[in-house]
């Protein structure tokens, strides 16, 4: 059962205005990146479902945010079906994101009152989903359907959308100010994160350092 409600997950998402994704099947280098987000300043975490036995080492992680990251907020990326939605929210996830738009996903995790941040790469596909009860949605890959003008465009009438945005978003200056002025409700954010360099150099610092440049990038952003 999730440990955040459906409020808490969303307000920490909009707050912070960036949400890292991240797999690993090693689960002692994903505490530590964890760990690193955590002391960046970073709340909600998404960790894909992009390997084998990937649901166990989630597991392990969201047991473990417990005791060393009490406010970290675990969710579960990468779903694409109802059955991997059902699985992870058993095994505690506090949202679900996907790369598509898949209704039966929305059914079983508004069930549960989990929210659901689905990926959309159409106005049509965006109005379905906020019909289905989806608060945010996802535009996958927001590079290749537009970048921020697409955001823009989106929101002209479809005021109301909450839109998170993976895909061509970098944690520099410039980028995120685009995509803030576009209108996003928040970034997802990768590799570019994460350089695979420093994560075989188990170096951690930089992380922590990128994650709170990142979202001083944000709020500096915000505050224009």
């Amino acid at each position: 059962m999730a440990r955040f409600n459906k409020i808490q997950v969303l307000s920490a998402m909009q707050a912070t205005g960036m949400v890292p994704v991240f797999y690993s099947n090693d689960v002692e280098i994903a505490k530590k990146v964890i760990e690193a987000c955590y002391k960046g300043g970073v709340r909600v975490f998404e960790f894909t479902n992009r390997g084998d036995y990937a649901h166990e080492i989630f597991g392990e992680l969201n047991k473990w945010c417990v005791s060393h990251c009490p406010e970290m907020i675990l969710g579960a990326g990468t779903v694409i079906d109802a059955p991997t939605a059902m699985l992870y929210m058993q095994l505690g996830a506090n949202f679900i994101v996907g790369p598509n738009f898949n209704p039966e996903v929305c059914a079983v995790c508004n069930r549960r009152l989990v929210p659901y941040t689905p990926g959309c790469g159409s106005v049509s596909e965006i109005s379905d989903a906020q019909a289905m009860g989806c608060d945010v949605t996802k535009v996958f890959p927001a590079g290749n359907v537009g970048g921020p003008s697409f955001v823009k465009n989106v929101l002209g009438p479809l005021r109301w959308s909450n839109i998170m945005v993976t895909g061509a978003v970098a944690p520099d200056e410039n980028n995120l100010s685009e995509w803030i002025k576009a209108g996003v409700f928040c970034v997802g954010m990768g590799s570019q994160l994460f350089p695979n360099e420093r994560i075989l150099a188990s170096d951690w610092q930089y992380i922590t350092d990128k994650c709170a440049e990142t979202l001083g990038y944000i709020v500096k952003a915000r505050s224009k």
